[in-house]
C-alpha cells in the first residue's frame, strides 16, 4: 500500500467511524444474530491472495460494525467498560502507526518519557509523592497480579521471587472483591485457598472484625498475613473499603496493603464527590484503569507504587541482549528492567492526549453526571412500591432488584435473568445480573458521556413493564 492508497483509505476509516459515532444511539445496543451465524461469516482458510483495501473495509462494514456490542451508546450500563473519548480513538491510531515498543528505551525514547509523565500524573492524582512510580498495564486484572507480586516479594525480603514459596501464607479481600485477586493469589504461587474471603456489611464494605478473627486463627495455624486488598470501588455497588483502618492493621501484622480502585480512581477526578479524603495514599500499591472511568480506549490499567524501587527489586533484571551500552549516564528508563511485560503497546498516548484535549476538570464532570444517573435512578427505586435498591450508590454502579412478587430466591433468580435477558433483545439498553448476599440483583452501572438522566427513567420503565410481563406470562 503506497501513502496515497494509505491516505484514501485511512480518510474512508475516518469517515465511517465519525458516522458511527455520530449515529451511534439510533442502533440496538446488542446486536440480534446468533452465535452460529457470526461464525460463519468468518469460516473461511487463510488468505493466500491479497484483495483491494477498499473490499477489506467493506466485508467489516458488513460483518463487524453490524454486530458490536456498542458500548458508546448511552444505554450501555453493563460491565465497566466505558464509552472511549474520540480523541482516545485517535491516540489508538497514531500509536499503532508509530509502533512504540516502550518496553525498552530504545524502541521509543519520546513514547518512555510520555509514559512516565502519564504515571506521574496519576499518582499525584493518588496522593503519592516524588517517590512513587508505576506502569500501564492491559488493565485491572495485571495490575493486580503485580500488586500481589509486589507484596509477596516485599513481605518476604525478596525471598520468595528466588526461592519459591516455602511457607503458608494468606491475603485477605473481602467477597466483593475482582476475580483478578483470586487468580493473582494463585499466580504468584500462594495457592486459591490462600485467599481469606471476608463477609462485608450492609453497605457492602469489609468487615473489619471478620478480618481481625481470620487474622487470628491464621497465627494459630501457623499461617502468616502476607497482605490486605483493599477495594476503592466494588464492582458491584462501587462501595469503598475502610483504607485507613486497613492500614492500621497491615502495619501491626507486616503486611502489605494493595488498594483495587480499578473502577473507584475515576473518583479521584469527581468534583462532586471526591476521593481524596478516603486514604487511598496510605496503600503501597494501588490499581487503577484508564480504560475503565477515565474513558480512555482498551487497554490501559496501571499499577501505582508508593515506593518506586519496589517494582525494581522485584522485576529487575537485565539479560545481555536487551543491556543498552549507551546508557553510560543511566538515563534511558527501561521500563522491561520495572515491569513485568517487556513487549508494551504505547498505552500512554491515549490517556495522554484525553488529559490534554479534555483536561482533568471535564472528565471530572463525565464521572459526576455518571454518579448523578446512578443516584436519580436510586431516588425513583426507593420511592417504588415493587423495586428496592441494594445500597445508595457511592459511585455509578446500582444493583435493584424487583420484589413486586412473592417468590422464592430460585425463582427470583430466574426472573431477573429472564428480565435482563429480554432488554438485551430489546435494544434499548444492555446491563447484566449480580448476587449479593444470596439475592439475585439486576446490576446497572453507567461509566459513558453520552448517558442522560432520561435514560435511567426509560430504564426502571422498562424493567417495570418486562418483569411484569415475565410473571405474566408463569
Amino acid at each position: 500500500m503506497n501513502p496515497g492508497e494509505f491516505r484514501e483509505l485511512g480518510h474512508r476509516v475516518v469517515d465511517m467511524l465519525a458516522e458511527y459515532l455520530e449515529h451511534i444511539e439510533e442502533k440496538p445496543v446488542f446486536p440480534n444474530v446468533e452465535p452460529s451465524t457470526l461464525t460463519q461469516f468468518f469460516a473461511e482458510p487463510l488468505p493466500q491472495d491479497s484483495s483491494p483495501p477498499e473490499k477489506v473495509l467493506a466485508e467489516l462494514e458488513e460483518k463487524l460494525l453490524p454486530y458490536c456490542t456498542h458500548v458508546g451508546h448511552p444505554g450501555y450500563m453493563g460491565l465497566i467498560t466505558p464509552s472511549p473519548n474520540p480523541v482516545g480513538i485517535i491516540a489508538d491510531f497514531i500509536c499503532s502507526a508509530l509502533n512504540q515498543n516502550i518496553g525498552a528505551y530504545t524502541i521509543g525514547p519520546a513514547a518512555v518519557a510520555m509514559e512516565r509523565r502519564t504515571v506521574r500524573w496519576l499518582t499525584d492524582l493518588a496522593g503519592y509523592d516524588d517517590k512513587a512510580g508505576g506502569n500501564l498495564t492491559s488493565g485491572g486484572m495485571m495490575a493486580n497480579f503485580v500488586g500481589l507480586k509486589l507484596a509477596r516479594d516485599a513481605v518476604s525480603g525478596d525471598r520468595i521471587q528466588q526461592d519459591g514459596v516455602q511457607d503458608r501464607w494468606a491475603v485477605y479481600a473481602s467477597e466483593e472483591r475482582h476475580v483478578s485477586v483470586d487468580k493473582a493469589v494463585d499466580a504468584v504461587g500462594l495457592g486459591r485457598t490462600a485467599l481469606r474471603a471476608l463477609p462485608t456489611d450492609a453497605e457492602f464494605r469489609v468487615r473489619l472484625d471478620a478480618l481481625e478473627v481470620a487474622i487470628s486463627e491464621d497465627h494459630k495455624r501457623g499461617i502468616r498475613p502476607l497482605c490486605i486488598v483493599g477495594i476503592s470501588g466494588t464492582t458491584n455497588t462501587g462501595a469503598v473499603d475502610p483504607i485507613r483502618a486497613l492500614r492500621k492493621i497491615a502495619d501491626r501484622e507486616g503486611m502489605w496493603l494493595h488498594a483495587d480502585a480499578a473502577y473507584g480512581g475515576g473518583m479521584l477526578l469527581s468534583h462532586a464527590w471526591p476521593m481524596r479524603d478516603q486514604g487511598l495514599e496510605l496503600a503501597d500499591s494501588i490499581t487503577i484503569d484508564p480504560h475503565k472511568w477515565f474513558y480512555a480506549p482498551l487497554d490501559a490499567g496501571a499499577i501505582l507504587v508508593k515506593d518506586d524501587r519496589r517494582l525494581t527489586a522485584s522485576f529487575g533484571m537485565k539479560p545481555s541482549y536487551l543491556t543498552d551500552e549507551l546508557d553510560r549516564a543511566n538515563e534511558r528508563y527501561q521500563y522491561y528492567v520495572h515491569s513485568f511485560e517487556q513487549s508494551r503497546r504505547f498505552r500512554g498516548l491515549k490517556v495522554w492526549m484525553s488529559f490534554k484535549r479534555y483536561g482533568a476538570s471535564q472528565i471530572g464532570e463525565w464521572i459526576d453526571n455518571n454518579v448523578r444517573q446512578a443516584k436519580h435512578l436510586y431516588s425513583m427505586v426507593a420511592k417504588h412500591s415493587e423495586f428496592e435498591a441494594a445500597s445508595d450508590p457511592p459511585m455509578s454502579a446500582i444493583c435493584i432488584r424487583y420484589r413486586g412478587a412473592e417468590s422464592d430466591e430460585p425463582r427470583s433468580k430466574e426472573l431477573h435473568a429472564e428480565v435482563a435477558r429480554r432488554v438485551e433483545s430489546s435494544g434499548k439498553f444492555w446491563i447484566s445480573t449480580t448476587e449479593l448476599k444470596g439475592k439475585a440483583w439486576f446490576r446497572i452501572n453507567p461509566v459513558n458521556f453520552r448517558t442522560r438522566t432520561e435514560h435511567m427513567d426509560q430504564l426502571l420503565a422498562l424493567l417495570e413493564n418486562e418483569c411484569h410481563s415475565v410473571l405474566e406470562s408463569t
